[in-house]
């Protein structure tokens, strides 16, 4: 059974209306959520902000595959019914990601140290279902934008914002051991029951699949501290 994560803000204003309550009634009733039917896999795992890369956030990613290349995903700050809509992640596979203009390459974070490192996981789901997931993600990209801080459920770093302020930011995965602050992984994997090297151990299997990607060592000189990584983790731009 998934835990559950509740949201780190709650919006000013008042509790639903019972006008509120009256148009969902009609809306179950008369109207068609089609676009929102097949958002049916669940993934977590953090994000940092690409030009602020100290700013680390849990990222709860509801994904609709779209074919087998391409995903799309709506993220949430939990996973509750109130969890707060905090941003967007087109997934694409290295394929794909070889064959775009290359100025747009630099908005595209690498997954594979997500995947190989185990950070990135799908709570509720039997493990071999969830090893056939992220292995369909191995060499892949995503493009983040997050609309909304709302901070961080440890209580550090940059406190929430009760609305969404400011320019969407470009959010980036992270890429060596030591990189997200120990403090939130260690928050969100034990409330959460994850058991994140177990998982890294079941997943060097993948690795024998993994390639080089860009923009693996993209914030390597923010995090100098942060070393060590997954085989199958390497820049495509590190010598052999």
């Amino acid at each position: 059974m998934t835990r559950m994560r509740g949201p780190k803000v709650h919006s000013p204003g008042d509790r639903k209306t019972l006008w509120r309550t009256t148009l969902e009634t009609g809306s179950r009733a008369f109207q068609d959520t089609a676009p929102l039917a097949d958002f049916d896999i669940y993934v977590v795992g953090f994000h940092c902000a690409r030009h602020a890369p100290h700013m680390h956030m849990e990222a709860h990613h509801y994904c609709r595959q779209v074919n087998s290349e391409v995903l799309h995903c709506v993220i949430f700050d939990g996973n509750t019914r109130d969890a707060n809509l905090i941003g967007i992640e087109y997934i694409i596979s290295g394929a794909l990601f070889d064959g775009l203009p290359e100025a747009e390459k630099a908005y595209w974070h690498p997954h594979n140290y997500e995947v190989l490192s185990g950070q990135l996981s799908a709570p509720g789901l039997p493990e071999s279902a969830e090893h056939a997931l992220v292995a369909l993600l191995v060499n892949s990209y995503g493009k983040t934008w997050h609309t909304w801080h709302t901070g961080r459920a440890d209580g550090h770093g940059r406190p929430g914002d009760p609305l969404p302020y400011g320019d969407a930011q470009l959010m980036w995965s992270f890429n060596r051991d030591g990189e997200v602050d120990p403090r939130l992984k260690e928050e969100v994997n034990t409330s959460m029951g994850i058991d994140e090297m177990g998982k890294r151990a079941r997943r060097r299997d993948l690795a024998r699949d993994a390639r080089p990607q860009r923009g693996v060592d993209a914030l390597k000189s923010a995090f100098p501290e942060a070393d060590g990584r997954p085989d199958g983790v390497r820049d495509a731009d590190e010598e052999p």
